[in-house]
């Protein structure tokens, strides 16, 4: 059996591996790879924003001929229904003339799903898509059917042009993991672009990673410790990201309606897991959970209509609350904990 320093290594090797892969394809975008694969490591999904020509497509496709997933790609539209993702039933008939019933199973059921401009479709269609990701299975006509792990949602959307769309409600939106934001790209990355896409051929991806060892290392986050004072350090900073605590800074009570939800600690936690073994360790510290709390919180911290229409950034907030959560013992009933 594998000792855990050797279970590290591992992790970290298929991470250089991935990475250096991707990178045939993709120019620069590291952080949001390593978010990406932090992402699949701790069975997440994610929501990607960016504007269009960033190659968001090309990296979740990329991603899927590495891992050697089952790549699907649903393009939202305002007219698409549920049963376009999901399947249906169709009546079929067999060669003695007996009709029956055959499920024909919808683009949902893959392993690494691509939903292209999620907040194109309608709120019907949308909470279709929602429930498979947050159940992992589907029930069409009172039969249920479950996703083949692992199982991973990467929805995209289009921050500049909002005609016709339909903003996903904050509820749902905060069953996603982590909400990443692709840059654009600097003068020497859209030199690489160039080189890479109008200059030279195609090139090729091999695949270094499968299913099974995916689900290995998923179990292998979930067995890093987490020392006591780094738990709350994280029910600190998420307690300050709502208006009424303690914790909550100026700008928080001024400009935030709600702060993140339960899901925010539980995505902390298994990030700043996930985080600690690609850099090699087998314990959490608070710069894990600094590193990973925008893409964790940013979209579990809304907006009052004041903070809407002076134009914040809930990314700014997250960097003011993580220099105002002090490093000191917080109480609880009958007890104190550092």
């Amino acid at each position: 059996m594998a000792t855990p320093e050797q279970q590290i290594e591992m992790v970290k090797q298929q991470f250089d591996r991935v990475h250096a892969e991707l990178s045939k394809t993709i120019v620069g975008q590291e952080t949001t790879v390593r978010q990406l694969f932090i992402t699949l490591l701790c069975g997440g999904h994610a929501l990607i924003e960016g504007v269009p020509g960033l190659g968001k497509t090309l990296l979740v496709k990329s991603l899927s001929q590495i891992l050697r997933l089952k790549y699907s790609r649903i393009q939202f539209t305002p007219d698409l229904m549920p049963a376009d993702i999901l399947g249906t039933n169709m009546v079929k008939e067999d060669e003695g003339g007996n009709r029956f019933f055959e499920f024909f199973k919808g683009p949902i059921f893959g392993q690494l799903i691509l939903a292209d401009e999620i907040n194109r479709a309608s709120p019907k269609t949308q909470s279709a898509l929602l429930e498979a990701m947050q159940e992992q299975k589907v029930t069409i006509f009172g039969q249920e059917y479950s996703m083949t792990p692992p199982f991973m949602v990467l929805a995209t959307q289009n921050p500049i042009e909002m005609e016709g769309t339909y903003p996903l409600p904050e509820a749902q939106i905060d069953r996603f993991f982590f909400k990443l934001r692709v840059a654009f790209p600097t003068h020497e990355e859209l030199l690489h672009i160039i080189e890479k896409t109008t200059e030279g051929q195609q090139t090729e991806l091999q695949e270094v990673l499968q299913a099974d060892a995916i689900l290995q290392m998923r179990s292998l986050v979930r067995e890093v410790p987490i020392a006591v004072h780094v738990k709350n350090y994280i029910i600190r900073l998420i307690m300050a990201t709502h208006p009424t605590d303690q914790y909550a800074t100026e700008n928080v009570k001024k400009y935030v309606m709600y702060g993140s939800s339960p899901r925010g600690v539980q995505s902390l936690v298994l990030a700043g897991k996930a985080s600690a073994l690609l850099d090699g360790r087998y314990n959490v510290s608070r710069d894990d959970i600094n590193a990973i709390a925008k893409p964790a919180l940013r979209h579990r911290v809304v907006l009052n209509i004041r903070g809407e229409a002076e134009g914040l950034d809930p990314d700014d907030l997250i960097d003011e609350i993580l220099d105002s959560i002090p490093e000191k013992k917080i109480m609880y009933p009958g007890r104190v904990v550092d």
